[in-house]
């Protein structure tokens, strides 16, 4: 799309990303990742976002499951322009990535980047990526 100013302008748009969902399966499957309810996570491939992020995590806060009377659920989002040029291991450490987001309750919320404390993001995301290697060696 040309706009008024003769700058070329994408489009921004989601579509759902079954390939995403497939890999995300096979990850969660092998490494045991018992607190995720499948069957509540959604996949999407975005195209035209201005993010640098290569993928994110969107939760569903409490109060939305309350006023909608649905269950806790989360969407892995993945930016198409970053993360399909990754090669297959990279892309799998960016899913484990947002997979770690998920809280083990798998309530809705979201875990920050931000604690320090042993049980923490990182070092979970650390002990998913370890298990990773032994597992996909």
């Amino acid at each position: 799309m040309l706009h008024s100013m003769g700058k070329v302008v994408k489009k921004f748009g989601w579509v759902t990303a079954p390939d995403i969902k497939s890999r995300a399966l096979q990850l969660v499957k092998s490494l045991r990742m018992d607190s995720i309810v499948f069957e509540q996570l959604y996949f999407y491939r975005s195209h035209g976002s201005k993010s640098r992020a290569y993928a994110r995590t969107w939760g569903l806060p409490k109060i939305w499951q309350d006023a909608l009377n649905v269950k806790p659920a989360y969407i892995i989002e993945v930016i198409s322009h970053y993360f399909d040029k990754l090669n297959a291991q990279d892309r799998d450490k960016v899913l484990l990535h947002e997979l770690s987001h998920i809280p083990k309750n798998f309530s809705g919320a979201l875990v920050p980047h931000t604690r320090k404390r042993k049980g923490s993001f990182h070092h979970k995301l650390d002990e998913l990526i370890d298990r990773y290697f032994q597992t996909f060696k």
